[in-house]
């Protein structure tokens, strides 16, 4: 069975970070040690009219 972890702000605002400096979402992933996909929810989640901040 698998456990399921919120991400924390610290991981929002590193996500936050680096998705401004342009690094690819796999890198992001690979450093926060999380899947890809969890990378573009938070992404698509956190963009729009207000766009994605910490």
């Amino acid at each position: 069975m698998k456990i399921y972890t919120h991400l924390t702000e610290a991981q929002r605002y590193h996500i936050y970070l680096m998705k401004k400096q342009a690094f690819s979402l796999r890198f992001i992933a690979k450093t926060l040690n999380r899947s890809v996909s969890t990378i573009s929810r938070e992404i698509k989640r956190n963009t729009g009219k207000k766009k994605l901040s910490p």
